[in-house]
């Protein structure tokens, strides 16, 4: 019998299709679940992962169940919800939280799981599909160190960067500041790429310019691609999860207290370009929003 642990995987979208394949490929047990799109979860099937029905069913065919969904409200009803995993924690359960949450919420899950004699730690993500699909994200991690040492193998399969942030409901504050300024620098190059045009400097002399010095972002190298060759695949990460995370974070600040001008900034752009109907759309086009908002380049 294999002394590898049985997987669930609960959201096997853009991120957790890579992640599940690359669990699933090498060697590990899985389990996952259908929500709108069959796609993703066909071809796992074809890879040898299984279906389950319910949240309770993957919790109980499982020793380690991995959410991967939007937000929140997602995370809760998945954990709380009629047939969710919390009437199938056990003694020794692992769920581990890659989405980008509230960390209040994932602490209150935590000590709810808890009870139950399961484990609850937070591992949320750095990077894109892409690096999804190679096995090369980043993760974050909270809680309890045995724990995520115990399933660190499995994490390894589709990460090749693991950060321990502290206890649980770090790694979720971690992601929110992480997020802040990736997006920020996103903001940030979308409005000059958008004053550039209007002031009639070439995008390949911008292009040059900003990736030869200090202005120089991984964000700018995305962004900059969507005016040059009309490309938005670097960034797959839609604008309106973007305003929620970006909430999230100044929910977070606001708690806190501290000030976030920057963050307010930030997040009413992405309102604006979600407003506007980009907000299914990837994050680099928020260049084309601010063009709209901006009455078109001239």
């Amino acid at each position: 019998m294999s002394d590898k642990l049985r997987v669930g995987m609960i959201g096997v979208g853009l991120m957790g299709h890579g992640m599940a394949k690359n669990i699933v490929t090498k060697g590990y047990p899985l389990t996952v679940m259908a929500h709108r799109n069959r796609k993703p979860v066909e071809n796992l099937l074809s890879l040898g992962a299984r279906e389950a029905k319910s949240p309770k069913e993957i919790a109980a065919a499982s020793d380690l169940v991995i959410l991967c969904v939007t937000g929140t409200p997602e995370v809760e009803a998945t954990v709380y919800g009629e047939e969710g995993l919390l009437g199938a924690v056990r003694e020794g359960l692992i769920i581990a939280d890659c989405s980008t949450a509230v960390p209040q919420s994932t602490v209150k899950i935590a000590a709810d799981v808890a009870a139950k004699g399961g484990h609850y730690v937070d591992t949320p993500l750095t990077r894109t599909p892409k690096e999804a699909e190679a096995g090369k994200l980043g993760v974050m991690t909270g809680g309890d160190r045995a724990v995520l040492d115990r399933i660190r193998p499995v994490i390894e399969c589709f990460a090749d960067t693991i950060v321990h942030a502290g206890p649980v409901g770090a790694a979720h504050t971690l992601k929110l500041i992480n997020n802040f300024i990736g997006l920020g620098n996103a903001m940030v190059a979308a409005e000059a790429i958008v004053a550039a045009k209007h002031a009639g400097v070439a995008m390949e002399a911008l292009r040059d310019i900003v990736l030869g010095g200090g202005a120089r972002s991984l964000m700018f190298e995305r962004i900059i691609k969507v005016p040059l060759e009309n490309d938005d695949s670097a960034a797959q990460f839609a604008i309106r999860n973007a305003r929620k995370d970006l909430r999230y974070y100044t929910n977070m600040t606001g708690e806190l207290p501290v000030t976030s001008f920057m963050a307010e900034a930030v997040h009413q752009t992405l309102v604006l370009a979600d407003n506007l109907g980009f907000g299914d759309r990837f994050v680099p086009r928020l260049v084309d929003a601010l063009e709209k908002a901006n009455g078109g380049k001239k």
